[in-house]
């Protein structure tokens, strides 16, 4: 009888997509979401500031007028309470200008 022979795969594996923390990060040491500072006293507080500042600050630079949804820190963190509740460092972003534009920001050092 003949032996069947297995066959390789047609593709290659995938990497992951999953974005890795880097370990160095304060976001490692800190837990869950209402641990990091963003539990009921942060809703109440973003609440209020979209209430207040109600549309994206990036977009009224170009000239369009958009909600913002997203209450961004200007400076990070970094887990930094002081900083984090500084009222002086938000600002409404709307959900793209927050993780594409001021992402790209971030990212290329000239933020933070």
């Amino acid at each position: 009888m003949a032996r069947l022979t297995s066959l390789k795969p047609p593709m290659q594996a995938q990497p992951s997509r999953l974005a890795t923390v880097n370990p160095d990060s304060w976001r490692t040491a800190k837990g869950t979401a209402a641990q990091r500072g963003y539990g009921y006293k942060w809703q109440v507080a973003r609440a209020e500031w979209l209430q207040a500042n109600p549309l994206c600050v990036y977009c009224q630079r170009q000239g369009r007028v958009t909600a913002g949804t997203v209450v961004d820190h200007i400076v990070p963190h970094r887990g930094d309470m002081k900083l984090f509740w500084s009222r002086g460092n938000w600002q409404t972003l709307c959900r793209h200008c927050h993780d594409v534009v001021k992402a790209a920001e971030e990212a290329a050092g000239q933020i933070g």
